[in-house]
């Protein structure tokens, strides 16, 4: 199976930690298998995610990479297709079937997340600009519904592997196991 990696370009420290951060964990608990962070500079969200990675599994990736433009050419150089959300682009429901198609013939898909202004270059270096409706919204909402389309809703019953922990589903009350491993 291909690749999912979402790139969440122009963090900011100081504005950006606890959005960028739910960037991730969706990514993480939709199914991607690594979010890649552009921008400012921030340990602390890479030490967030892997934490959650430790304790709730699966094989999940997050680092920093500040050249987001070699990035994403070099992510293309090797075959990869780059999905840019927006709400500019095509309607999601025009063209998701495009895009399952690459991935599921095995193509590596790129997901960029914009978190400041997306500059034009990012719009010319996508090979899908897809807009998850037509007003302006949540990145972490877009990226969350483009991974459920894409997966047609599989990534919600997935079972992570090496967890510490799992959640039992039930009408009211929380209910947390630690499992034994």
């Amino acid at each position: 199976m291909s690749r999912i990696c979402v790139l969440r370009l122009g963090h900011r420290a100081s504005r950006d930690k606890r959005i960028t951060t739910h960037v991730c964990l969706v990514a993480r608990a939709l199914g991607a298998d690594e979010c890649v962070i552009s921008g400012d500079f921030d340990p602390k969200i890479i030490e967030t995610v892997r934490g959650v990675v430790a304790r709730w599994g699966g094989r999940f990736a997050c680092h920093y990479e500040e050249n987001w433009r070699r990035f994403i050419a070099e992510w293309k150089k090797r075959g990869g297709v780059v999905v840019h959300l927006t709400m500019y682009g095509i309607n999601l429901p025009d063209i998701i079937e495009r895009i399952r198609k690459d991935w599921r013939s095995g193509v590596d898909i790129l997901i960029i997340v914009g978190a400041e202004k997306v500059p034009r270059e990012v719009y010319d270096m996508a090979d899908y600009n897809v807009a998850i409706g037509n007003q302006p919204h949540s990145e972490v909402a877009a990226l969350a519904i483009f991974l459920d389309w894409l997966f047609q809703g599989a990534e919600l019953s997935k079972e992570f592997e090496n967890a510490k922990y799992r959640i039992i589903p039930q009408q009211r009350g929380k209910k947390v196991i630690r499992l034994l491993r």
